[in-house]
């Protein structure tokens, strides 16, 4: 797996805390850093995430694909999941996430709520790369809710 990122600042100033990264598998997407109200060309434009806000994302997206994916391998009718995290960070630098919520809404034909809680618990020991990794700093805990579809 590789990724290229680029500063995106002015080419003749080089204001600005904009990053574009361009993925091994040909994506491109665009990170910012926030405003310096102190320092305006210490800080971002606000145009697009953070990058810490894209790992907190991607660890989103890849416990979801997890929980989906075994459902469906269950043979149950999942219809839509969601997982919304919300991450404490350490008050120094690294300033790495302490903690991460994360609930996981699940909409589906009957699916047990036992299936959820199992598929969670897989995704969050054995399968979800991101979340074992920020594991080690962050204590995580996960919730769920099942919905019928």
């Amino acid at each position: 797996m590789e990724c290229t990122v680029s500063w995106t600042g002015g080419l003749a100033t080089r204001s600005g805390m904009g990053f574009v990264a361009e993925t091994g598998s040909g994506h491109v997407l665009a990170m910012d850093g926030a405003p310096d109200a102190e320092k305006p060309e210490n800080g971002g434009l606000n145009l697009a995430p953070r990058p810490l806000e894209m790992v907190l994302a991607g660890t989103g997206g890849c416990t979801a694909y997890d929980v989906v994916l075994i459902l469906k391998r269950g043979r149950h009718k999942v219809q839509g999941c969601s997982v919304k995290l919300i991450a404490e960070r350490a008050e120094t630098d690294p300033k790495v996430f302490t903690a991460i919520r994360m609930h996981f809404t699940v909409t589906g034909q009957a699916v047990p709520a036992q299936a959820v809680e199992r598929a969670i618990a897989m995704s969050h020991d054995k399968y979800c790369s991101a979340s074992i990794m920020l594991g080690k700093t962050a204590q995580i805990t996960t919730s769920f809710e099942v919905l019928e579809g």
